[in-house]
């Protein structure tokens, strides 16, 4: 018996919004929404097809966007690593994410790390990597 990482889930006070977002950030597919929650999957995982149990176990990561009623406090325990393909423009990526709402955060990095911080729309912390093949 494994047990699968299913998803990431979100707390948001906009989830129909940050989870737009999120889904353009990563080109990915709106799975569900209902009037609490919004549902994004990587477009391989849109086929409707059931798995089985082995290429259940390797399907990619969900993430859940949840209405709540407070805003964001504090720093984050846990958040998202991003990178992009040796053959992409990083710092394209960066400024893309920047005029669609991101902003730059300062959680303590030193000036000579290789990734960057940024905050999503509504202040959750995520970083982008250096460009990697791997």
């Amino acid at each position: 018996m494994a047990l699968r990482w299913y998803s990431v889930v979100v707390d948001c006070q906009d989830f129909a919004m940050l989870g737009r977002w999120w889904a353009e950030t990563l080109g990915w597919l709106i799975a569900y929404e209902d009037d609490d929650e919004l549902v994004i999957v990587p477009s391989h995982m849109a086929d409707e097809e059931p798995l089985d149990a082995n290429a259940w176990l390797e399907a990619g990561v969900g993430m859940v966007f949840g209405s709540v009623p407070e805003r964001k406090a504090g720093k984050n325990r846990l958040h998202l690593d991003l990178a992009p393909h040796t053959t992409d423009d990083r710092d394209a990526e960066i400024e893309r994410l920047l005029e669609r709402g991101a902003t730059y955060a300062d959680v303590g990095q030193s000036e000579d790390v290789p990734w960057t911080v940024l905050l999503d729309p509504e202040g959750n912390e995520f970083c982008v990597l250096s460009a990697r093949d791997k």
